[in-house]
């Protein structure tokens, strides 16, 4: 009964996208250890990956948390033992960072700070997902209550609809990576 109750929370969604997310990481970092063996830098694999950071990971996935889940944490009436948000947050911008630093080598050609902030981006998301997934995540469930995390599951809806053509193309990368 509990599984049923996971697969139907707000969180359940965000950690089924963070699947989609390490999918895609796993395939930088296999770019990453064959450029580290000289492979040519495929600038369009490239090009797609900080497409699909920006706009799924970063715009997509980032407005449920920063826009609807972490406001939501920190309403009245829901406790934590600790709050996370700002580290979370702190992260989500490291991670914007190794972006533009990857943005910026690709376009000048740095192979070896393409690959230091492609893996800098990899090590940080696998950690931050890992905390959100089993830290962050069941804290959140536990404060929210079934009735106000099925009300952000809604609203999840809303932000999948607004941006259901452009996730459309990511999932299909994400999919081939």
């Amino acid at each position: 009964m509990k599984n049923e109750t996971k697969e139907a929370s707000a969180t359940a969604k965000l950690s089924e996208e963070h699947q989609i997310i390490l999918k895609v990481i796993a395939a930088l970092r296999a770019h990453c250890d064959a450029l580290a063996g000289n492979a040519a830098i495929d600038k369009a694999f490239f090009e797609k990956v900080l497409d699909f950071i920006k706009g799924y990971a970063d715009r997509f996935h980032h407005a449920k948390e920063e826009d609807i889940l972490f406001p939501e944490l920190g309403e009245p009436g829901v406790e934590m033992h600790c709050d996370p948000r700002q580290q979370m947050l702190h992260e989500h911008d490291l991670g914007r960072g190794f972006v533009r630093g990857m943005e910026a080598a690709l376009k000048a050609g740095q192979r070896a700070e393409l690959v230091e902030n492609a893996r800098g981006y990899c090590g940080l998301l696998e950690d931050h997902i890992y905390k959100e997934d089993n830290i962050l995540y069941p804290m959140a469930e536990e404060a929210l209550g079934a009735k106000r995390s099925a009300e952000i599951l809604a609203r999840f809806a809303e932000v999948d609809r607004k941006f259901a053509s452009v996730v459309k193309e990511h999932l299909a990368f994400a999919a081939k990576s």
